[in-house]
């Protein structure tokens, strides 16, 4: 049994070596972009949780949407804030599994809950008068437990079958841990093949929600065409969702073309950028869509800022 067991308990991180040098700028910028990260996420999610006129489907996954990136950004920056001041930049093998359990598992949370969101919006704008029928307290539940679920369990088994890769190297080529570059470390390339059906698998599954999701928008503005009542309610509540998928979408493409192609050729600093990207864009840049674009949220915000003003 302990053939099939990593002896390795700590991995070394080599992503930052070419940061030393600006090193604390870094941490410094990296610390207000957290700290921003927090403010805006929070702050829409008490808004909509104190707010019972935002006890609405939409607002409710909008609220589960701003809890993912919590969740994930966690995940990441408090070890990346540790890791800029530290000379050396380690993580324990149990450490990096977790963080690498959490960041996939965010990323593909943030794509479910989108193509949930992209059923909301159908259902409202083309089936209005069933809307609260189908999107009802029970369902609605049911799809925020599978938004997050679904991802956490099918990474879950990923992280698991890496788990039980003998390892013969612990050196990540990145700053942070994810599942591919720890299952590149295995000992022997015949161990990892059912990790790459688990990761074919999952990437699959993923597919089929994303491309639900373009399908569902492709009819919503087929359908919305003709009615001028209908385009107006699409821009109001379906442009901040297809904003946030052109962001997410555009992240996970940087990263993925980044890893597949020419890797090599690009400075340390550009692929960083590009790695973290996922993990600074779409927490930052989503709930600031929301609060400013989604009326009723836009509104309770200004009312509590006026408050505290006077």
């Amino acid at each position: 049994m302990m053939d099939n067991v990593s002896q390795i308990t700590m991995f070394f991180l080599s992503g930052l070596n070419e940061t030393n040098n600006y090193r604390f700028t870094l941490f410094f910028l990296t610390l207000l972009c957290y700290c921003v990260i927090l403010l805006v996420n929070i702050s829409v999610i008490v808004t909509i949780i104190m707010d019972k006129n935002l006890h609405e489907p939409m607002y409710i996954l909008v609220c589960t949407f701003c809890m993912n990136g919590l969740y994930g950004t966690t995940g990441f920056y408090p070890k990346f804030l540790w890791d800029l001041l530290s000379p050396v930049h380690v993580i324990s093998y149990s450490g990096c599994l977790v963080q690498a359990q959490v960041i996939i598992s965010f990323a593909f949370s943030d794509l479910i809950i989108l193509s949930v969101m992209a059923y909301d919006r159908y259902v409202a704008i083309c089936r209005p008068l069933e809307y609260h029928s189908v999107m009802s307290k029970r369902r609605l539940i049911m799809l925020v437990c599978y938004s997050w679920m679904t991802p956490f369990c099918i990474i879950g088994i990923s992280t698991f079958l890496t788990s039980r890769l003998r390892l013969c190297s612990p050196y990540i080529g990145k700053f942070f841990c994810v599942n591919w570059m720890i299952v590149k470390l295995a000992c022997f390339p015949a161990q990892t093949t059912v990790n790459g059906i688990v990761i074919h698998i999952n990437i699959i599954i993923h597919l089929i929600h994303a491309l639900f999701i373009v399908l569902s928008y492709m009819y919503l503005m087929k359908t919305c065409a003709d009615s001028i009542e209908k385009r107006a309610k699409f821009m109001q509540t379906c442009v901040p969702h297809l904003t946030s998928l052109l962001i997410f979408l555009v992240s996970i493409l940087f990263d993925a073309m980044t890893m597949r192609y020419g890797s090599k050729d690009f400075p340390q600093v550009f692929k960083n950028f590009v790695e973290i990207e996922i993990l600074v864009v779409p927490p930052l840049i989503n709930p600031l869509i929301y609060g400013f674009k989604l009326t009723k949220i836009r509104n309770r915000i200004m009312v509590v800022l006026t408050l505290k003003n006077k």
